[in-house]
C-alpha cells in the first residue's frame, strides 16, 4: 500500500478529525455556552461573506445581530461576544491537540532531516568517518526564555496533552469527557506568574519531552554511527532564561535565580530517580543489585528529602553505573545493557544541572551600575580605579578594566539595581558549587554597542573575587549598526591581552548572540537578516584571524518576523564562511508548545537542527556560497528594503498607528508573563523601548504582520523595474538561504488578511498609513509569486498552507469582534458623555481576543 502525499494526509487525519470532534463539542451541554456552538458557524458565514463584499467590522456584527438575535441589547451583544471568544478560544485548543496528535503521521519522521536518513546518506556517500568527527564536535543548543506568547494557563496545557493521547487512540468516550472539562476550564490567570511560575511551567518540557528525546537521540546515533562506541560530546544542550534573564524583568532576583537552579537540579534528579526505579526491577541479579538499590536509595534523598542537600555526587554516580555497567557486560550476558546506557547519555547530556540557566542584563544598566562601582572606589580612596577614571578615552577605560580585581559587596550599595547586579554574579558562583560549571556559565549583555560594554561585564565579574571566571561573556548585537561594526568590537576584544588570556582558559571559543527580533524592528526583514549574514561572515573571520572559534547563538522568535520560520534550512543555507559547528537558538512562546511540545515534534525538529549542521558541514561542505555578484544583489535589496521600511517607521502616523489602531497597549494586561512589554516606565510611547514580542504580535493582530514582508516588494519591483529581474530570479534558483528568506516572508504574507482592516483606508487620520501597508503587501505577494513561480502563497508546502487556512477561520469571528470592540472604544471616546464602564468592557474585549488569535497562529509573535 502505497502512503498518501502530505497534503492528503493532512486532510485525512487533522482536517476530517476536526470537523468530527468539533461536531461533537457543538452538542456538549455548557452552562455558559448555550446556543453558542449553533450560533457561531452562521456568525463565521456571515463574516467570510461580510468581507468579501468589503463590509466593516461593525456593519457585519450588526447585521449578523439583527438576522439572528432577535431586538438584542448592546448587553446581549456583548455576553454574546464573549462567549464567542471562550468557545473560540476550545476550538483552537481542539485543533491544536488533533494536529499533535496527527504529527507523525503527516510528517514523514523518518525521511529528509531524520537521524535515519543523515545515516543513509552517509552509507551513500562513504562519509561516514566524516561524519564521526563532525558529531564529535557538533552542538545543538536550545534556549528556552522567558518570553511567553503562550497564552494557555497550566490546567488548559494538560487537557491538550490528554486530549492528543486521546484522539491519537481514537478513544471517542474520553475525549468527549476531555471536551467537557475543557468547556469548564478557565483560559485566563487572575495574575501575572512571577519568574520562578514561569520556569516551572518550562521545566515540565525539559522533564516530559526534552529528556527522552535528547536522550533517545544520542543513543540511536551512538548504536548506528558510533557502533556502540560512547559519544563524550554532549551534542544536545539545552539552555534556559526564565529566572537569570534580568533585562527589563524587575521581577528576577537573586532569590528567584537560585530558586530556579535548584528546582532544575532537582527536577534532573528526579529523572534520574525514576529511571533507577525502573532499572532496579530489572537489574535484579547478584553484584549488581546492591548497587543499584544504593544509587536509587541516594537519588530518593536528593530529591525528597533535600534541602539543597544532595546525598551523591555526579562523579560518584557516573563512576557506580559504569561498574554495573562492567558487572553485566562480564557476568550478566549484557542483559538490559541498552537501558543503561540510555540513563549515562543522559547524565553525561545533563549533569546534575539539566539545562544552563543563561544570565542576562542590558548594557546601559551595566554602564550606571559601572558608574556606581567605580564612584563607590574613588570614595573609598582605593587604587583599583585611577581618580581621573571618567576622563579617560575608551581605549584608556578598557586597559584600565583588564586589570582591575576586588571583591565587592553588595550590601554597600545602596541602589537595587547595583546590588542585583552584583548578586547575580554570585549566584552564578553559587550555582556551579551546586549543580557543577554548566550550571551558569553565561553571562549575556544586550544591547551590546562597544568593547567597553564587554569589558565593564569582564571587569564585575572579577571584582567580585574571580581571578579566572569560570564564565563566557556573551555580547548581543541587535540594531543594524551594532551588526555592522560587531566584528571590530570583537577584534579590540580578541587583541586585548587579558581577554585574550580569559578565551584560551575558555577553550579560544568565543560565543556571540544575534538578535532576529529587534534587528527586523530596527532595519526591516530584508535589511535584519542579510546584516545578520553579513556580520556571521566579518565575525568568522575575524575570529579565526586571531585563532578563536566563533560560536553563533540566534536570538529567534516565532514568526519569521523574528527570526523563525523554516529554521533548519536557514542552517542548511549557510555557507563555508560562517562558522557552523554549534547552533544555538532561542526558543520562546508557542514556539516552545508547536515545535518541541511533545515526543514526535521535538523528535522531529531536533532531528532538523541537526541534519541542518550535518548537511552544512558534511555533505555540502564547501557549498552554499553566495558568489561576489549574488551578494551585490542582496546588498541591493537590502539597502533598498531598509530605506522603504525606515521611510515607513518614520512616517509621522507610524507610532499613533500602533498607539490607537492596534492592540499594542493591550498587551501588558494579559498576565502571561513577568516581564512588562516596554523597557522603561515612561507614559509615552518610545519605540526604542517598545519589545519585539508586541511590536510584532500587534501587527499580527491586525492581519498585517507588517515585520515579515515590508520592503521585500519595494526592493523586488526596482529590480523588476530596471530590467534585472534575471538576477534576483539567479539568486531565488541558485541560493537556498535567499529562497528560504523569501519563504519565510510568503509565510506572513499568507496569514495576513488585509479586508479586516480595509476600513481604516477611509479614516480621515490613517487612511493614507493603511494604504501604504496595503500597497507595499499588493507588491510584495505579486512579486514574490512571480519569483516563485506559483499562482498561490505556500504553494510548496500544501499542508502547512492548509493548516493556516484552517486556523484563519477558525480566528475569522474573534478577529471581527476584536477590531469591532476597538472600533466601539474609538466611537465611545469621542461622545460627549464618556461611558468608562462600557469602555472597560470594550477593552476586555480586546484583551480576552488577544488569547486566541494569539494561540491559533503558533507563531504570531
Amino acid at each position: 500500500m502505497y502512503t498518501l502525499p502530505k497534503i492528503e494526509r493532512f486532510n485525512q487525519d487533522v482536517l476530517s478529525k476536526y470537523h468530527i470532534y468539533n461536531s461533537v463539542f457543538i452538542t456538549l451541554p455548557f452552562d455558559s455556552i448555550d446556543n453558542t456552538g449553533v450560533l457561531l458557524p452562521l456568525f463565521t458565514e456571515v463574516c467570510e461573506t461580510g468581507f468579501k463584499k468589503q463590509e466593516t467590522p461593525k456593519e457585519i456584527v450588526n447585521f449578523f445581530s439583527g438576522k439572528y438575535l432577535n431586538d438584542a441589547s448592546e448587553k446581549d451583544k456583548i455576553d454574546l461576544m464573549f462567549r464567542f471568544i471562550q468557545y473560540i478560544e476550545r476550538q483552537i485548543v481542539l485543533f491544536d491537540a488533533i494536529e499533535d496528535a496527527a504529527f507523525p503521521t503527516v510528517n514523514n519522521m523518518e525521511g529528509r532531516g531524520s537521524l535515519r536518513d543523515i545515516k543513509e546518506k552517509s552509507d551513500a556517500k562513504d562519509k561516514e568517518d566524516d561524519l564521526v568527527e563532525f558529531l564529535e564536535d557538533f552542538n545543538v543548543r536550545t534556549v528556552l526564555t522567558a518570553h511567553p506568547t503562550q497564552f494557555y494557563p497550566g490546567p488548559v496545557l494538560g487537557i491538550i496533552n490528554d486530549l492528543t493521547a486521546a484522539i491519537r487512540s481514537n478513544d471517542l468516550l474520553k475525549i468527549k469527557k476531555l471536551l467537557a472539562q475543557l468547556g469548564k476550564t478557565p483560559f485566563i490567570q487572575n495574575e501575572k506568574p512571577n519568574p520562578y511560575d514561569e520556569a516551572v511551567s518550562l521545566i515540565w518540557y525539559l522533564e516530559n519531552v526534552f529528556y527522552e528525546t535528547s536522550g533517545e537521540i544520542v543513543h540511536y546515533l551512538q548504536k548506528n554511527i558510533f557502533h556502540g562506541k560512547s559519544i563524550q560530546n554532549p551534542l544536545i544542550k539545552l539552555g534556559f532564561w526564565p529566572g537569570g534573564d534580568r533585562d527589563g524583568n524587575p521581577f528576577v532576583t537573586t532569590a528567584i535565580t537560585l530558586k530556579v537552579a535548584e528546582r532544575l537540579r532537582t527536577s534532573i534528579l528526579k529523572c534520574y530517580y525514576v529511571e533507577m526505579r525502573n532499572l532496579k526491577r530489572k537489574l535484579t541479579f547478584a553484584g549488581v543489585d546492591t548497587l543499584v538499590s544504593d544509587l536509587e536509595y541516594k537519588l530518593y534523598r536528593s530529591v525528597f528529602y533535600s534541602k539543597g542537600e544532595i546525598y551523591i555526587t555526579l562523579d560518584e554516580f557516573k563512576t557506580q553505573l559504569n561498574k554495573i555497567k562492567e558487572i553485566i557486560i562480564e557476568k550478566h550476558q549484557s542483559l538490559y545493557l541498552d537501558e543503561l546506557e540510555a540513563l549515562l547519555i543522559k547524565i553525561n547530556l545533563f549533569g546534575f544541572y539539566f539545562a544552563t540557566l543563561d544570565i542576562r542584563q542590558n548594557s546601559k544598566i551595566h554602564d550606571a551600575v559601572f558608574k556606581d562601582v567605580v564612584t563607590y572606589y574613588l570614595k573609598s580612596d582605593s587604587t583599583v580605579f585611577p581618580a581621573n577614571y571618567y576622563d579617560l578615552s575608551e581605549g584608556e577605560k578598557i586597559a584600565v578594566l583588564s586589570k582591575v580585581k576586588g571583591n565587592l559587596n553588595p550590601s554597600v550599595f545602596e541602589n537595587e539595581i547595583t546590588k542585583s547586579t552584583i548578586e547575580s554574579i554570585q549566584a552564578i558562583k553559587a550555582i556551579q558549587e551546586n549543580n557543577g560549571e554548566y550550571g551558569a556559565n553565561r553571562y549575556i549583555i544586550s544591547n551590546n554597542e562597544s568593547a567597553l560594554n564587554v569589558m565593564e561585564t569582564f571587569a564585575l565579574i572579577r571584582l567580585n573575587n574571580w581571578d579566572n571566571p569560570t564564565v563566557d561573556i556573551i555580547p548581543l548585537f541587535e540594531s543594524v549598526d551594532d551588526l555592522q561594526k560587531a566584528h571590530e568590537i570583537m577584534e579590540q576584544l580578541y587583541t586585548n591581552p587579558e581577554y585574550a588570556k580569559h578565551l584560551t582558559e575558555r577553550g579560544n571559543k568565543q560565543t556571540i548572540m544575534l538578535g532576529f527580533s529587534d534587528g527586523t524592528k530596527d532595519g526591516g526583514y530584508l535589511m535584519a537578516n542579510w546584516s545578520i549574514y553579513r556580520a556571521k561572515e566579518a565575525l568568522t573571520e575575524i575570529s579565526r584571524k586571531y585563532g578563536i572559534k566563533a560560536i553563533f547563538f540566534d536570538g529567534r522568535g516565532g514568526p519569521p518576523a523574528r527570526g523563525g520560520g523554516k529554521t533548519h534550512k536557514f542552517y542548511a543555507s549557510l555557507g563555508p564562511k560562517i562558522e557552523n559547528n554549534e547552533i544555538q537558538i532561542t526558543v520562546q512562546g508557542q514556539t516552545i508548545s508547536s515545535n518541541f511540545g511533545t515526543l514526535d515534534s521535538c523528535r522531529y525538529n531536533l532531528e532538523n537542527l541537526l541534519s541542518a549542521g550535518v548537511t552544512n558541514q558534511v555533505f555540502s561542505k564547501g557549498k552554499n556560497e553566495l558568489t561576489v555578484d549574488e551578494k551585490n544583489v542582496l546588498d541591493q535589496l537590502a539597502e533598498l528594503g531598509y530605506q522603504e521600511y525606515l521611510s515607513f517607521k518614520n512616517h509621522p502616523k507610524f507610532i499613533p498607528y500602533l498607539e490607537k489602531m492596534s492592540t499594542l497597549k493591550y498587551y501588558s494586561k494579559t498576565n502571561i508573563g513577568s516581564r512588562p512589554s516596554k523597557r522603561s516606565k515612561s507614559e509615552n510611547l518610545d519605540f526604542a523601548d517598545l519589545r519585539a514580542i508586541p511590536f510584532v504580535g500587534s501587527w499580527s493582530q491586525l492581519k498585517q504582520n507588517v515585520p515579515g514582508f515590508f520592503g521585500v516588494g519595494s526592493a523586488l519591483r526596482h529590480f523588476e523595474e530596471t530590467n534585472q529581474w534575471e538576477k534576483v530570479q539567479g539568486l531565488y534558483d541558485n541560493s537556498l538561504f535567499f529562497k528560504t528568506l523569501l519563504e519565510n516572508s510568503m509565510m506572513s504574507l499568507a496569514k495576513s488578511f488585509l479586508p479586516l482592516t480595509a476600513y481604516m483606508r477611509k479614516d480621515p487620520e490613517f487612511g493614507e498609513f493603511w494604504q501604504i501597508i496595503y500597497d507595499e503587501f499588493s507588491e510584495t505577494k505579486r512579486l514574490l509569486l512571480k519569483i516563485a513561480g506559483h499562482k498561490e502563497l505556500m504553494e510548496n508546502y500544501p499542508d502547512g498552507k492548509a493548516s493556516i487556512q484552517i486556523r484563519e477561520r477558525i480566528v475569522l469571528p474573534l478577529l471581527t469582534i476584536q477590531q469591532y470592540a476597538l472600533l466601539r472604544i474609538n466611537e465611545l471616546n469621542k461622545q460627549d458623555q464618556v461611558d468608562d464602564d462600557l469602555i472597560k468592557v470594550y477593552e476586555k474585549i480586546v484583551t480576552r481576543s488577544l488569547f486566541g488569535n494569539t494561540n491559533a497562529s503558533r507563531n504570531s509573535a
